[in-house]
């Protein structure tokens, strides 16, 4: 672990499965984080975030209800959002490349495989805020640039910051 302090951060759990919920919310308290809300869905985390200023979201991909992959978009992308900037950690027992591309291209910051530890949350969370990477608006996308090198591209098709 690092001395990275993140007790004063105010997180958002969003989780259906209320024992992951309460696992999530032990590991945050245990790493010293007091500011904790919950929501059971993505229509649920939205309501939320009107009320409660987060710095960081945890968001279960496979939820019942509004899913992980619509919350986000909604965060992302809808005019009512409370913040199109909030860093996202996507969290599911789904593992495949596949999946971690289809959250990238919603505009997740990070994605983080199910059975989770404090120390694997951890360093998530300080990859997500250490790496600030732009945001990037462009047509059918906004979110964390999802180019991980630093290669630059100087095509005709580069897309503006």
């Amino acid at each position: 672990m690092t001395d990275f302090d993140i007790s004063r951060m105010n997180v958002l759990i969003v989780e259906d499965n209320l024992h992951f919920r309460t696992l999530i919310r032990t590991i945050l308290q245990t790493l010293g984080v007091e500011s904790v809300e919950e929501a059971r869905d993505g229509s649920e985390a939205f309501e939320v975030l009107s009320s409660f200023d987060a710095d960081l979201a945890i968001i279960d991909w496979k939820m019942d209800g509004l899913n992980g992959l619509e919350c986000v978009r909604r965060i992302r992308n809808d005019e009512d959002s409370p913040n199109r900037f909030l860093p996202i950690i996507m969290v599911t027992g789904y593992t495949e490349e596949s999946l971690a591309r289809d959250a990238r291209d919603i505009g997740v910051n990070d994605f983080l495989g199910k059975p989770i530890s404090a120390k694997s949350l951890m360093s998530r969370i300080i990859a997500v805020l250490e790496d600030k990477r732009d945001f990037i608006d462009a047509p059918n996308y906004f979110g964390p640039d999802r180019r991980r090198s630093q290669q630059e591209y100087m095509g005709e098709e580069r897309r503006k910051k």
